[in-house]
C-alpha cells in the first residue's frame, strides 16, 4: 500500500510559549512537526520529533538540518511544507546610547540570521509543484520606534525586510506561486519580552510603563490564538506572495 501522505512543518522555539503551543495544534490537525529550541520540548506524540540546539550556532543548524530534516523534506508522501520561525532572543534591553553594541551579534543570529538561514534551505530543498507556507514572526517593535527595544525591534524589522526580498526574489525569477511569505504579528502575548520589560526600569526601557498597563488591563491574549492563526496560515491556499498581518483574534 502506499504511504499516507502528511504536511510537514518545521517549527522553532517550541520549548515553550506559541511555539509549543503551535506544534501541538499542528499535531492535532495531522501534521509532522519537528521542533528546535535549546530546551527540550514539553511535547509527546509520535509525529513529533525535537532538535534541540542553539539556533545562534549556524553551523550546527545547517548541520543538523542536512542530516535529520533534509530525508523528511524529500519525502514524497509530504504534502505541504511549513516553516514558522518563531524563536526570538529577547535580552538586550536599554536605549540605543546604552547598548553594549558587541552583544547584537547574538541577538541577530537568532532574530534574523538562523530565520534566513532556514528560509533559504527550505526554499532550496522544497519539492516543485508542493506548498511551501513561510511564516515570520514578527512583532509591532519591527515596525514602530519602541524605546528601550532597539536590539529586540531592529533585530526582527532586518527578519519583515528579509521576508519581502525573499517573495520579490521569487517574483523576479518567474517562480510559481507555490512559495509564500507572511510576516504575522502575534499581538499582545505574555511572552518572555513582555515579562522581561515589564520587570525593567524606565531607565533601561523607558516603555515600561505601557507594557504593565498592558498587562494591568488584562489585554494580553493566550498563545493559543496566534498558534490557531498561524496553523490556519500553513494550511491554506490563495495567499499573495508576501503579506503581513496582525492577530485578528
Amino acid at each position: 500500500m502506499p504511504a499516507a501522505r502528511y504536511p510537514l512543518a518545521f517549527v522553532t522555539g517550541t520549548s515553550s510559549g506559541i511555539g509549543a503551543v503551535l506544534a501541538q495544534d499542528l499535531l492535532e490537525r495531522g501534521w509532522r512537526v519537528v521542533g528546535a529550541s535549546r530546551r527540550a520540548a514539553p511535547i509527546t506524540h509520535p509525529r513529533y520529533s525535537h532538535l534541540q540546539l542553539d539556533l545562534a550556532d549556524l553551523a550546527a543548524l545547517r548541520k543538523a538540518l542536512d542530516a535529520q530534516l533534509a530525508p523528511l523534506v524529500a519525502d514524497p508522501a509530504v504534502t505541504r511544507l511549513g516553516l514558522v520561525n518563531n524563536a526570538a532572543n529577547e535580552g538586550l534591553l536599554g536605549t540605543i546610547g546604552r547598548l553594549d553594541a558587541s552583544a547584537l551579534p547574538d541577538i541577530y543570529a537568532v532574530n534574523t540570521a538562523a530565520p534566513i538561514l532556514l528560509m533559504g534551505w527550505f526554499e532550496q530543498h522544497a519539492r516543485a509543484g508542493r506548498p511551501l507556507r513561510i511564516v515570520n514572526v514578527s512583532t509591532g517593535a519591527a515596525v514602530m520606534p519602541i524605546p528601550g527595544l532597539g536590539a529586540y525591534g531592529t533585530s526582527k524589522a532586518a527578519l519583515r525586510m528579509a521576508g519581502m526580498i525573499l517573495g520579490a526574489e521569487l517574483d523576479a525569477s518567474g517562480a510559481p506561486l507555490e512559495t509564500t511569505i507572511l510576516s504575522y504579528e502575534p499581538g499582545l502575548v505574555d511572552t518572555p519580552m513582555q515579562m522581561a520589560v515589564r520587570t525593567s526600569s524606565a531607565e533601561v526601557v523607558p516603555s515600561v510603563q505601557m507594557f504593565n498597563d498592558w498587562a494591568e488591563a488584562g489585554t494580553l491574549v493566550p498563545p493559543a490564538l496566534p498558534a490557531a492563526e498561524i496553523a490556519e496560515y500553513l494550511e491554506s491556499d490563495g495567499h499573495a506572495r508576501w503579506e503581513e498581518r496582525r492577530l485578528r483574534g
